[in-house]
């Protein structure tokens, strides 16, 4: 980021503002902050205080800090994959704060229990190829190509391929779900 780069970018209220279709005077309606100091932010004239964040977030049905972090520069966040395996499946895994990304593949007859990536999670598999059997607790799943499942991620579980498999398993952490 260059150095005179801001570090917050308040040009997403008018982004948010046409998504919600919006006037300015329907935000300031909305929010009880001006219409002269939502304009001024949206052409990064002024910072804006934690109550005036706050305001404007309800009124687009955002917490304050999710208002905040999509004001900070830059708005993309980049990650690398990396490369394991788990007995005999394959995973290829992008890693951010709030998700854990799986691409993953296995030969029939593999099986994997619990697979590494794991923390108070919600898991969902989505089966792109071939078949794979989710064995929890109280049940069991068969789920085939363009077939999907979520679960709770801390519960005992193991995948087995019914047939060569591609998959993608999303980890995403419950404290920052949505």
């Amino acid at each position: 980021m260059p150095p005179n780069a801001p570090k917050f970018d308040f040009r997403v209220l008018r982004r948010l503002r046409g998504q919600h279709e919006m006037t300015l005077a329907d935000l300031s309606k909305a929010s009880g902050v001006s219409v002269a100091v939502i304009s001024k932010l949206e052409r990064n004239q002024q910072s804006a205080e934690l109550d005036t964040l706050y305001r404007l977030a309800r009124a687009f049905g955002l917490s304050a800090t999710d208002l905040l972090a999509l004001t900070e520069s830059p708005l993309a966040h980049r990650s690398n994959e990396k490369s394991y395996r788990s007995d005999e499946f394959k995973f290829r895994q992008v890693k951010y704060a709030n998700v854990v990304a799986l691409l993953g593949s296995a030969p029939a007859g593999a099986k994997v229990s619990r697979p590494e990536i794991h923390h108070d999670d919600t898991e969902l598999c989505w089966v792109t190829a071939g078949k794979l059997l989710l064995s929890l607790p109280h049940e069991q799943c068969v789920l085939a190509a363009g077939e999907s499942i979520q679960f709770d991620a801390i519960q005992q579980h193991t995948y087995e391929a019914l047939a060569d498999s591609q998959f993608v398993i999303l980890h995403l952490r419950k404290d920052k779900r949505y």
